[in-house]
């Protein structure tokens, strides 16, 4: 009799960087600046749910708070196109590098 077993791994960002990816989500939520994902802008709500909804998706191949924004909050898998942050009176910028900005910030305190 042959026994074949299978390990599934499920991948995800370790407990200690659970809080960062929560944070972040949340700065999304909370921020009064648009996200323009393939020519259409989303405010905070609207934009986090999108990237929790494409983490959710990516979770078995994120193992990095910065995986985990490059997965979720970088680029259209549709288009390759990068997402933009756009905040009053500041030039828009990549979400990706909006969001590696306010990691360090946490990270900081």
């Amino acid at each position: 009799m042959t026994v074949i077993l299978t390990g599934i791994v499920h991948a995800d960002v370790p407990p200690e960087q659970q809080p960062e990816v929560a944070h972040l989500l949340s700065f999304v939520r909370s921020s009064p600046c648009t996200i323009n994902r393939n020519g259409t802008t989303h405010q905070g709500e609207e934009a986090a749910a999108h990237i929790r909804k494409k983490y959710d998706y990516y979770r078995d191949k994120i193992t990095t708070t910065e995986q985990f924004i490059e997965y979720s909050a970088s680029k259209s898998t549709m288009s390759g196109k990068y997402y933009t942050v756009h905040c009053d009176g500041q030039e828009p910028i990549r979400t990706q590098d909006w969001l590696l900005q306010e990691l360090e910030e946490y990270r900081n305190k």
